[in-house]
């Protein structure tokens, strides 16, 4: 189940799922913390399953519906089980959004790849690593009027 785990930062087990989803880089671990921090429009919830936090998704809803994946990560234990999947279903009925987008590199591609999302290429960044656009139009759900 997905919870708003944005009054938590201070706990270590969000820190180092934050961490999965970043260049492990202490100093920019930390500014995204704080990033979480101080800005309302930025989200962040966790999945917690029998009292464990397994992931964490972070976001931020742009005008026009549009939802920006920032963070997404999963316990390395629990990967390949569809808790990324299902964080990303979960966000799409409490939040709503009309589109999804996400920025990854080659490592994590594939993951959007399989659930749905058309993937662009955005070239080589200036450290050589080749970036992706990720979009997932969000279908209206069975059931909504309209």
């Amino acid at each position: 189940m997905l919870i708003d785990i944005k009054s938590r930062l201070d706990q270590p087990e969000i820190a180092e799922l934050l961490e999965y989803s970043i260049f492990p880089d202490p100093a920019r671990l930390e500014q995204t913390l704080s990033d979480y921090k101080r800005s309302e429009e930025l989200e962040l919830y966790g999945y917690e399953k029998d009292g464990n936090l397994l992931g964490l998704v972070g976001f931020r809803i742009n005008p026009g519906r549009v939802m920006e994946l920032r963070h997404i990560a999963v316990q390395p234990d629990y990967r390949g089980q569809g808790y990324g999947r299902g964080q990303i279903l979960e966000l799409i009925h409490l939040k709503g959004p009309a589109e999804i987008v996400a920025e990854t590199d080659e490592d994590t591609v594939d993951f959007y790849r399989n659930i749905g999302f058309e993937i662009v290429s955005l070239g080589e960044n200036y450290s050589g690593v080749e970036r992706f656009r990720c979009t997932y139009a969000v279908e209206a759900e069975e059931g909504q009027e309209g």
